[in-house]
């Protein structure tokens, strides 16, 4: 996976989220943006990076998502370290 593909797989997970008033309010209130601001700010790839990471913050979530967008469940995550902040730190 390229980088431009893994902003697209976090761009479907910001509409799944945008499609489900209880996900957006949960999201809206986790990562402190104003719905005007994550608007704004969308395509960034700090703010897709921090989509991926509430998606994959829930296997229920994660499952649902995926479901929705025709993915297997390891995409996302594979995603998530493609973008900014995704990278695996080690700590040794």
């Amino acid at each position: 996976m390229k980088a431009d593909q893994a902003e697209f797989v976090a761009i479907q997970a910001l509409g799944h989220i945008a499609g489900e008033e209880d996900l957006l309010f949960a999201f809206v209130d986790h990562t402190g943006l104003s719905p005007d601001e994550l608007r704004a700010r969308a395509g960034e790839p700090e703010i897709l990076g921090g989509v991926l990471d509430f998606i994959l913050m829930d296997e229920k979530r994660l499952l649902e998502f995926c479901d929705a967008a025709n993915l297997k469940p390891e995409i996302p995550g594979v995603a998530r370290r493609l973008l900014p902040g995704g990278e695996e730190v080690h700590w040794t």
